[in-house]
């Protein structure tokens, strides 16, 4: 076999080609492949990943499905154990609810579980948490205040009382809903466009030094998530998923965030918080063992996350990530 060598004439004229395409104009930052792998941007490059794990599909397969990010509300308290369906879960975003404890916003994309619960009640906060990903939510309900702000906003949700989501009797109370998420999809309109990515995905081999971090707490006030780095994931230490279906972060994402008053109280009297997921503030990201610490930006409620350090642009290595969306007045969080 012989090889191509390319005569000086040839070079040459791809050279011109080249230059026509390019315009002239660097204003964009020059090496956009280098600078962008894996979306946010590069639609070649966003077809062959996935939008909430930055992820590579298999060859053949497509990231583009018929329906939309499921984003089911799932309790977070002692009552809720087992949580099912963390471990199937693309990402989980982790957010204040009254009494200053905790709800988890789980996403569902390239995987959809027929069990997942229990299943809670939407909060305000869930527009900004959503929006960017258009995705649906599943929920067991919400306070008329709530439905009315989500509606206006354009979140579509799926709430007790609708095909896939019913009552264990193994199980008390509010405590009770759970998901069929394979069932819920099936009765969706999808619109046939991929999702935007959640995060900016990008290379491990290209965040910056850091400092070294194997465990984080993240307080919300009365509750404290911590986590491990053990065998390559982050573990949640305090967990309330099933031993065997728990959530491996590759990366856990903290956003130092606003708390706002919902304008209401819940049952027992307690003030209703609203996370404000927009704006900037600072950003912890954790992989791999370290700490890198910067900002975020997310430029209204439905506005994408971007991530940045005082050397550039920040990106979240493609794997899958839990978000904590900590108060910015309540002690964020601290890692050793």
């Amino acid at each position: 076999m012989r090889a191509f060598r390319p005569t000086i004439a040839a070079v040459a004229l791809a050279s011109l080609v080249l230059a026509g395409c390019g315009g002239g104009d660097d204003s964009g930052g020059g090496d956009g492949e280098k600078s962008n792998p894996k979306g946010q941007g590069d639609e070649q490059v966003l077809a062959s990943t996935w939008p909430l794990t930055g992820l590579e599909v298999k060859k053949g397969d497509s990231s583009t499905l018929d329906h939309p990010v499921l984003v089911a509300k799932i309790d977070n308290t002692s009552n809720s154990a087992p949580q099912i369906g963390l471990s199937k879960a693309d990402l989980v975003v982790e957010e204040l609810v009254e009494g200053g404890l905790t709800r988890l916003a789980v996403f569902y994309y390239s995987e959809l579980p027929e069990v997942a619960g229990p299943i809670r009640s939407m909060r305000a906060s869930d527009i900004g948490i959503v929006k960017p990903v258009n995705g649906e939510m599943v929920t067991s309900g919400a306070a008329g205040q709530t439905i009315a702000r989500l509606n206006n906003a354009g979140v579509k949700f799926h709430q007790e009382g609708t095909a896939g989501l019913y009552r264990d009797s193994s199980r008390s109370g509010v405590y009770s809903v759970m998901a069929n998420l394979k069932e819920i999809a099936a009765n969706t309109k999808a619109g046939g466009d991929r999702p935007k990515d959640y995060l900016p995905w990008g290379e491990a081999d290209d965040l910056p030094k850091g400092q070294p971090a194997t465990s984080i707490s993240a307080s919300f006030g009365s509750h404290t998530t911590t986590w491990a780095f053990e065998d390559g994931h982050y573990v949640n230490k305090n967990t309330y998923a099933a031993a065997d279906d728990q959530f491996l972060a590759d990366s856990v994402l903290v956003l130092e965030v606003e708390i706002g008053d919902a304008g209401y109280l819940d049952p027992g009297n307690n003030p209703v918080p609203e996370t404000k997921l927009e704006g900037k503030g600072p950003a912890t990201l954790f992989h791999d063992g370290r700490a890198i610490r910067g900002t975020f930006v997310k430029k209204g409620l439905s506005g994408v996350i971007t991530l940045k350090t005082k050397n550039g642009q920040l990106k979240v290595p493609a794997g899958n990530t839990w978000v904590e969306l900590v108060p910015n007045d309540r002690g964020g969080v601290t890692f050793d």
